[in-house]
């Protein structure tokens, strides 16, 4: 029997950030494989005039909880969602519902964050940085807390080529950064920035690195630990493959180039893309949180969730896995773009090509306007590419992050648990993985019928051959007027033209003689 299952049943576990990806599959899994436990608390506010009872029935009604209905079918009964706004310092939670989380709980997994890269300073801050040190101070209030888990990212030091399972510290202390936001305009946060998160490329990994000092300096007597996954992606195997319902990470790139918006970036091939599947780290969050209640380390342990050192798969081996999938299952339609071509090579060390990817947005857009629609392409266009340009730093770069308490961890485990909470990524085939992983995206998260794909490869050799034609007339066009301005040119095109004709000549003539 796993160990690991039967520790989490008759638990009480308040998850932060559960209605996000990685949330959603952690309370998947203690579901599925610990039914006996008693109460799930999540933080939820409302949005998008939804209510937080709204919000759990969409989520529990979702394919991803298919499983768990069948294992656990009053598990609705199990969720207690409770209002509360991690913008606020005190989280807006009502003095009933803070009293029961203080009383109650046994076990706190930390996943919520805001993981955009381009966040202001200011809101980076309050929520990786402020609402952790706030749901500490929750924490250790808490009499019947067993261990906190704190879900940070292996990214928060990418300053450095090598890492360790060591906390970093940052030139600034937090509580300063914190108090600084708190009176600061914007204007000023906004010239300081570049130079608090120095040599790291955003506010997020700043802010994340910040959140982990925090937990250093303001666990106390927890039993705490942090998780550093790296890129988070589809499900590898639970509860099925290729399961993914966000934009993160590389889901927003496959579906630009399955839609025809993205043919290239600019990346370097052989960098490793360091991917790690959303159920490994869930795995790992579990057997994490059940060895530091039982062991209660002596220290915060820091675990990297991590594939390139074990299992590395580099962006141009997934790139060419990605285009490959796409000939068998392309996307269905969203615009008749005419550059969008499959076959290219999704990844490339070179710029971008300004007038291959905003030429025939423009165009496309005049088009529009001429049919009586709203422009939208070129303003899609400069979303996406403003979007890679953010990313152009972590598929550029390879860096080298020490497993050392990962793999203690993994010794730690019964055969049992090692299959039931499976984290070695070792195992990891990423031809089938990426494969998986292209198709989820096709089906869970853009909702498309597979049974659609004939139609689509027919729409993607017309899309094809329209990149082809455009991409001729735009030669034509180019040497022209080269021709027309450079006599070079012009002796080049008559050498070229000089040379097919006598090479035709020469094959022609034999034929005449022997006629």
């Amino acid at each position: 029997m796993s160990m690991i299952a039967a520790f989490y049943s008759g638990k009480s576990i308040l998850i932060t950030g559960a209605t996000g990806f990685m949330g959603k599959v952690l309370m998947e899994k203690l579901f599925r494989t610990s039914p006996d436990l008693k109460v799930i608390y999540i933080l939820v506010r409302p949005k998008a005039g939804q209510t937080t009872q709204q919000r759990v029935f969409q989520i529990l009604n979702s394919q991803l909880f298919q499983k768990v209905k069948e294992v656990c079918p009053n598990v609705h009964e199990k969720i207690r969602a409770i209002y509360a706004d991690l913008n606020h310092n005190d989280f807006a939670i009502s003095k009933e519902d803070m009293q029961e989380l203080l009383s109650c709980t046994n076990i706190i997994f930390h996943c919520a964050a805001t993981v955009r890269f381009d966040d202001h300073l200011r809101h980076a801050v309050q929520l990786n940085v402020t609402a952790t040190q706030q749901l500490l101070l929750m924490a250790s209030q808490m009499p019947k807390l067993e261990a906190f888990i704190h879900i940070s990212t292996a990214f928060s030091n990418c300053n450095l080529k090598h890492i360790d399972e060591v906390i970093y510290p940052c030139p600034v202390e937090p509580k300063k950064i914190i108090d600084s936001m708190e009176w600061l305009d914007d204007a000023i946060i906004d010239e300081i920035t570049p130079k608090l998160i120095g040599d790291r490329p955003n506010t997020y990994t700043y802010t994340k690195a910040l959140g982990e000092m925090v937990v250093q300096q303001e666990s106390g007597n927890l039993n705490i630990a942090i998780i550093r996954p790296s890129i988070v992606g589809a499900t590898w195997q639970e509860p099925f493959p290729g399961w993914v319902d966000n934009l993160n990470g590389p889901s927003g790139l496959i579906i630009a180039a399955g839609k025809g918006f993205l043919r290239s970036i600019r990346a370097t091939p052989m960098a490793v893309a360091d991917l790690i599947p959303v159920d490994t780290v869930v795995n790992l969050t579990l057997a994490v949180g059940w060895y530091t209640a039982v062991h209660r380390p002596k220290s915060t342990l820091i675990y990297h969730c991590t594939s390139g050192n074990l299992n590395p798969c580099n962006w141009g081996k997934m790139g060419f896995q990605v285009l490959a999938t796409f000939e068998k299952a392309p996307f269905e339609k969203a615009f008749r773009r005419p550059n969008a071509d499959f076959t290219s090579n999704l990844i490339t060390s070179q710029y971008w090509n300004a007038v291959s990817h905003r030429a025939p947005a423009i165009i496309y857009d005049f088009y529009l306007r001429l049919t009586g629609r709203k422009p939208r392409m070129t303003k899609v266009m400069n979303r996406l590419l403003r979007t890679v340009s953010m990313l152009e730093y972590f598929v550029n770069r390879s860096w080298e992050w020490s497993t050392y308490n990962t793999e203690m961890l993994m010794s730690e485990l019964s055969p049992e648990d090692q299959r039931v909470f499976n984290f070695d990524v070792r195992q990891l085939n990423w031809l089938e993985y990426i494969e998986n992983y292209v198709l989820g995206v096709k089906k869970y998260l853009l909702k498309e019928d597979m049974a659609g794909i004939p139609e689509a490869k027919q729409h993607l050799k017309r899309l094809r051959n329209i990149h082809y034609l455009f991409n001729t007339a735009l030669f034509l066009i180019a040497w022209r007027l080269l021709i027309a301005r450079s006599q070079m040119a012009r002796n080049v095109w008559f050498f070229i033209v000089s040379f097919c004709y006598k090479f035709l000549s020469y094959f022609r003539a034999p034929s005449t003689l022997k006629v």
